[in-house]
């Protein structure tokens, strides 16, 4: 057979939609799991995955959702136990506060980066926790105590909800 510009598109387009259907079929396809999954999968969320388990919210955030979690990464933790002079068992240990603050974290509904830059600047964001955090123009985030935070990556897709990452632990008003 010779290799004409048409039958080399014939090949390309069969071979792109044998890859597509492969890719899409069959029962190795799950999508992505529920935020507890995805974070556990994900190296830069062990310490909030950690707190989630101490909090007892493992069941709560693998519900159906939907979720937005802005999800502190591991440095984010460390430098809240730096600030605060106390160990991760220590912190871990008050439940009652850590669940206050990591739903702090959580929102009831699916928020993406798109929704979020749409929002009229400054924007309320009413939490799970009850508390208000706000996103300024320039998508900071701004704790109830007036602490900042900025996104560092954005729309992790999850079953339940989606996840944005943040560079701090954000806290509700004292």
């Amino acid at each position: 057979m010779r290799l004409t510009r048409r039958n080399w598109m014939t090949l390309a387009a069969a071979g792109a939609g044998a890859t597509l259907l492969t890719a899409c079929g069959g029962s190795d396809d799950h999508g992505p799991g529920n935020i507890v999954q995805v974070a556990s999968g994900d190296a830069r969320f062990s310490i909030l995955v950690e707190a989630v388990a101490a909090a007892g919210l493992v069941d709560t955030l693998s519900g159906p959702g939907p979720f937005t979690v802005f999800a502190p990464t591991n440095d984010a933790f460390a430098a809240l136990l730096g600030e605060l002079g106390a160990t991760k068992d220590e912190v871990f240990a008050n439940t009652a506060l850590l669940t206050q603050v990591l739903t702090y974290h959580v929102l009831s509904i699916r928020v993406t980066a798109a929704d979020v830059v749409a929002l009229p600047k400054p924007a309320a964001i009413t939490t799970v926790q009850g508390s208000i955090f706000t996103v300024g123009a320039d998508l900071g985030l701004t704790d109830g105590r007036g602490r900042r935070a900025s996104l560092l990556i954005t729309d992790i897709e999850a079953s339940n909800g989606v996840i944005h990452a943040i560079d701090r632990v954000i806290l509700p008003p004292a």
